[in-house]
């Protein structure tokens, strides 16, 4: 995941430091569905709004990051987000699969 200080326009990020924008999955290493999408999309706005009143700043990047990473993990916990396993990326970033094997 990453969070730029830019917004989108025809597909190109355009700084911005009034605004923040989400790149979800850049190495493609999960599996999304749209409920689940949706949540993670749901929280970052969220966050965002939470945080309307106060300047981008470095800091603020980093506890919104940290927050929808907890998200990410907790929805791969739960068995609701999983790994591809046909990305390029697999370190398993949040954590080993739960599968019946590991449990």
């Amino acid at each position: 995941m990453r969070l730029f200080t830019a917004r989108v326009e025809n597909d190109v990020l355009v700084s911005d430091p009034d605004h923040i924008t989400l790149d979800l999955d850049p190495d493609n290493e999960f599996v999304w569905s749209d409920v689940v999408l949706k949540k993670v999309q749901d929280r970052f706005r969220e966050l965002i709004d939470s945080h309307a009143d106060l300047e981008v700043t470095e800091y603020k990047l980093r506890c919104i990051g940290s927050d929808l990473e907890g998200t990410i993990r907790q929805l791969l916990q739960a068995g609701e987000l999983t790994y591809n396993n046909d990305s390029r990326v697999l370190n398993y970033s949040m954590g080993l699969p739960r599968t019946p094997e590991l449990l």
